[in-house]
């Protein structure tokens, strides 16, 4: 059973007059790569997160959000340091007397430079954190739900692919005997056009034909490539994640195909070719969104 690295994910928990809202949405990629957005109170949080995405999610360019909406909202009160306020506020007046400057907006200079003015931290209570990680985990759900749906679909596609690539490896192993009487024909043609049917020999044209032959044979071809067809079918199974090996797999029956195709010598097997060579370039293209 595989995965699809495209996923979607959300969830709502709504708990003391506080919505929280989490949602996981990713995109296919070699490597994991997370963005998370998440609010000034549970930013301690983080690498929490990102640990256990890791290793849930595993690969994919990952977005994560959670929001929290609270139903009556809070203003934190903002303190003033009067100390530092009265000595910046005396040093800007040394410096304007010095300068000869205006000194009417001195208080409004104090009040902007830093630590003056300062804000109450928002902070999360450990069961705030909980009723939000039990978001987490209910949108995370969804998610890997979502990729196996999709995976799903995409082994149904590959499988089906797979199918035809084999399909038209048993049509190449009828039209393969009906090369040789072709070519021996052809070759006593070119030859007795060349020098006459009268000055051939026969035991030599015979042992040059079977050397010709024998650099045609596709018989181990043939047996890798089914081969490598049958551990794809067999891969698709696991319960590891294997797109890569999938992935691995296909550039090998990419390599018979082609072997096959530059050894086949004949129309029909290289149409044959050409459509294997088409499926599997649609079966790459849906590995790369396969965890």
């Amino acid at each position: 059973m595989i995965k699809s690295m495209t996923g979607y994910g959300i969830a709502s928990i709504d708990s003391e007059g506080t919505k929280y809202t989490v949602e996981i949405k990713s995109l296919n990629s070699k490597f994991l790569e997370l963005s998370l957005r998440l609010p000034k109170t549970f930013a301690e949080k983080e690498f929490q997160l990102r640990n256990d995405c890791s290793k849930q999610i595993e690969r994919g360019k990952v977005n994560l959000s959670i929001n929290v909406e609270k139903a009556s909202a809070k203003v934190n009160a903002a303190g003033i340091d009067t100390t530092l306020l009265k000595h910046y506020y005396q040093q800007l007046k040394a410096v304007s007397v010095d300068l000869n400057e205006p000194t009417n907006n001195l208080l409004q200079l104090a009040l902007g430079l830093p630590e003056v003015v300062k804000y109450e931290e928002e902070t999360a209570s450990e069961e705030e954190w909980k009723v939000a990680e039990k978001a987490y985990q209910q949108a995370l759900a969804a998610f890997q739900q979502f990729r196996s749906d999709e995976g799903n679909v995409l082994e149904q596609d590959v499988k089906y692919r797979i199918g035809i690539i084999l399909k038209n490896l048993d049509l190449v192993e009828i039209e393969e005997p009906k090369r040789v009487p072709v070519i021996k024909e052809r070759l006593n043609q070119f030859l007795s056009d060349a020098v006459g049917r009268e000055a051939i020999d026969q035991n030599r044209f015979e042992q040059e034909l079977i050397y010709f032959i024998d650099k045609l044979d596709i018989t181990e071809e043939k047996i890798r490539l089914r081969t490598h067809c049958n551990y794809f079918i067999e891969t698709l199974k696991n319960a590891d994640a294997n797109g890569k090996k999938l992935s691995f797999i296909s550039q090998e029956i990419g390599r018979e195909v082609n072997t096959i195709g530059s050894k086949a010598n004949d129309a029909n097997m290289q149409k044959l070719v050409v459509g294997m060579k088409e499926e599997l370039e649609k079966i790459k293209e849906q590995l790369l969104n396969v965890l």
